[in-house]
């Protein structure tokens, strides 16, 4: 690629191993999911995933849903809506957000 040109390769390398892939902890981020929506499917994927608590905070955007989750639940997500013919077009990981996936015991 010519844009990975301009980088010198300690730059390209940090670029590529920083980030969230291994990230297994609770953290939680916003994310956005850009989604083909019809009569409600994906929005009900989403609640049925995060629980009747949390489903309460699922933001409804123009084209998609965001949502408070750890990144290690992205590719379950992903999964949950292509197994209902629900098109994802883009994921859009925001900022990490000071909350706790584990419910308070």
């Amino acid at each position: 690629m010519a844009s990975q040109k301009r980088f010198p390769p300690e730059v390209r390398e940090r670029a590529m191993t920083a980030g969230t892939p291994k990230d297994y902890s609770d953290a939680m981020y916003n994310v956005y999911f850009e989604i083909g929506e019809w009569e409600g499917a994906a929005l009900g994927v989403l609640e049925t995933f995060v629980g009747p608590a949390r489903s309460k905070s699922i933001k409804r955007q123009k084209f998609g849903y965001e949502l408070a989750i750890p990144i290690q639940c992205i590719p379950d997500i992903v999964r949950r809506l292509v197994d209902n013919n629900i098109a994802v077009y883009q994921i859009v990981r925001g900022e990490r957000i000071n909350a706790s996936w584990r419910e308070p015991s």
